[in-house]
């Protein structure tokens, strides 16, 4: 099996290619600040899930990237309400449809750790 059928790095995915064009869009003097950080920490989450699905022979390196990623996610919330609460993102249609996949791939990554750290050997995604 391969990384790519993990429903948590779809959504994660999805959300860094949204995430990333939106932020192109915003001011000027968001570029160099918030939305630089964004698309650091959104793109973070899909690739710590890549290594920590890469190191899941080791359950302590395959449970520290899924930890990464989902502490990257949280960050990436906070970016994007930081941006509404601020007006730099004024569309809160956007705002809203870019909050849900991070939202839903948090709980995603929480329901996916759990049987990693119960059930380490026996573990199939």
């Amino acid at each position: 099996m391969s990384y790519k059928k993990l429903e948590i790095w779809q959504l994660a995915r999805d959300s860094s290619i949204e995430i990333h064009k939106m932020t192109f869009t915003l001011p000027k003097f968001e570029q160099f600040e918030e939305a630089q950080q964004m698309r650091r920490s959104v793109k973070s989450v899909r690739s710590n899930i890549v290594e920590g699905y890469g190191r899941r022979r080791y359950k302590a390196d395959f449970i520290k990237f899924l930890v990464y990623s989902l502490s990257s996610n949280d960050e990436t919330i906070d970016h994007l309400k930081t941006l509404f609460e601020t007006e730099s993102l004024k569309n809160k249609t956007l705002y809203e449809s870019l909050h849900l996949k991070p939202d839903q791939l948090g709980r995603k990554l929480n329901n996916f750790i759990q049987p990693v750290e119960r059930n380490h050997n026996n573990f199939e995604p």
